[in-house]
């Protein structure tokens, strides 16, 4: 969630310094030991904490004393402070790991924290919910906002970690001043590049990849819809949500958490401060857990700015004018991070059909949901399929990420030879819009939301789904 890994690194290592004043293979089912001795719950939640603000000496005591406990349920806290501990003296830590799980992963937190997904059944001691808190709110009080005593999760605590800024660090715009696509304003994009499209009512946008970037969220209000486009950029995903809900007063407005869940951005809400799943458009911590909340997924496109612009020369467009300080150059944030096919932070990848950072297109309807391999759309234009009972055709550009998808009914769609604004079903043309598929004669077929990400959060957030490959 900063520029680069290095920066990540560097902001964790200069911020470790409020702890402490002292300078993979997955593995295999885990039977954890029997604990060796009694010990009060409270002398374990204070050791835990010990490891992360005592001098060298004093921690290593600590932690001798929980392994001769022998409860596994310590895991979660030292893989935590093993995080925190890297710039000194990672073995203490490493090596009662060790004992507890009978792995060895040296002091390479990523493989720890993997381990630690693949095994559920390691269930932290009593109080880690205040243990996390009090770890968080080190690095950024506001943190205790999200995270504290007795809070309401679905997922599990100690796979929630820091992505590397404070709240709000990562700054969601708010109704952003936009430009028409005439104006001098708009002279920053080139043809090439690539912008979020959106349409709503006749209300046609673009938010170019190159500002949100910085910003990975905004709240606005499209053709009378309010939404909020959630950008992972860790995940390549950028969703479209309404965010008015039945039953609430007031659209709910978000912003960035700086906590991460495998790899995927938590955003919060401002009216609860609770952390919702980017992936999802559900609450996962906090007081909205159990309200069964899910947001509306609206449709979005990426594609260049010139396609975008030849399709509707009236677009409005995001000005630079944003309000903060950032270098908005096209790729400047995350380009080594885009260019590698590595991931910043830990996160399964469990199928191997494609490369962890390969991109996919999502669709999801109600219950039925899959993906589609980009690659699939380097030969072929045009793709028929079926999602639950329903037939539909999807349209798509593997270079520049464009995919539209629509309601197929019994009709069978190609390319249009000359004009790539239109399908061809038997001897008719149809316009290819925003909204629908539109016949000569007035039929309609109905544009369905989805979404582009990359193969290793959609397995990881959606693994039963179907993901189509050829």
């Amino acid at each position: 969630m900063k520029t680069s890994k290095a920066m990540v690194l560097a902001t964790l290592l200069g911020i470790c310094a409020t702890f402490a004043t002292s300078s993979a293979a997955i593995a295999q089912p885990f039977t954890p030991p029997s604990p060796a001795i009694d010990m009060d719950i409270a002398e374990v939640q204070e050791l835990a904490r010990d490891i992360l603000r005592l001098r060298t000496l004093e921690r290593n005591s600590a932690i001798a004393r929980l392994v001769e406990r022998g409860n596994p349920d310590v895991v979660p806290a030292l893989i935590q402070s093993l995080r925190f501990l890297q710039r000194d003296d990672p073995w203490t830590i490493t090596a009662a790991l060790q004992s507890l799980t009978g792995e060895s992963f040296g002091g390479d937190w990523n493989k720890w924290m993997l381990w630690q997904e693949d095994h559920p059944e390691i269930i932290p001691f009593e109080g880690f919910d205040s243990y996390k808190e009090w770890v968080f709110a080190k690095l950024d009080p506001k943190f205790s906002l999200f995270i504290n005593s007795g809070v309401a999760h679905t997922i599990r605590l100690e796979e929630i970690t820091w992505g590397g800024v404070r709240k709000d660090g990562i700054p969601a715009l708010v109704n952003p001043e936009l430009v028409t696509a005439q104006d001098k304003a708009a002279t920053y994009l080139d043809d090439d590049e690539l912008v979020f499209g959106i349409a709503i009512n006749g209300d046609v946008r673009a938010y170019p990849l190159r500002v949100l970037d910085w910003h990975e969220m905004f709240n606005d209000v499209i053709g009378g819809v309010p939404v909020a486009l959630a950008y992972c950029t860790l995940c390549g995903s950028g969703i479209l949500f309404e965010t008015a809900v039945v039953g609430r007063a007031a659209p709910f407005v978000f912003g960035s958490s700086g906590f991460l869940y495998r790899s995927n951005k938590l955003m919060y809400d401002r009216e609860t401060n609770s952390l919702w799943n980017q992936f999802t458009g559900k609450p996962v911590v906090g007081d909205l857990v159990g309200s069964d909340i899910e947001l509306k997924v609206r449709p979005v496109a990426i594609t260049s700015w010139k396609k975008w612009l030849d399709r509707h020369p009236d677009t409005r467009v995001l000005s630079l004018d944003t309000g903060f300080v950032r270098d908005y150059t096209p790729g400047k944030p995350y380009a080594p991070y885009f260019n590698s096919p590595d991931l910043m932070f830990p996160a399964m990848v469990r199928n191997t059909g494609l490369a962890p950072k390969d991109y996919v297109y999502a669709l999801r309807l109600g219950d039925h949901e899959k993906a589609w391999s980009l690659q699939l759309f380097a030969e072929e234009r045009v793709i028929h399929d079926v999602i639950g009972a329903r037939r539909i055709v999807l349209i798509g550009d593997r270079d520049s990420r464009t995919v539209r998808v629509y309601e197929a009914g019994d009709i069978d769609f190609s390319a249009h030879a000359k004009n790539d604004e239109q399908l061809i079903a038997g001897s008719q043309a149809w316009q290819i819009t925003e909204d629908a598929l539109v016949s000569g004669d007035g039929q309609r077929l109905a544009r369905l939301p989805g979404h582009i990400a990359y193969w290793f959060a959609w397995q990881n957030f959606r693994p039963d789904a179907e993901t189509r490959f050829e």
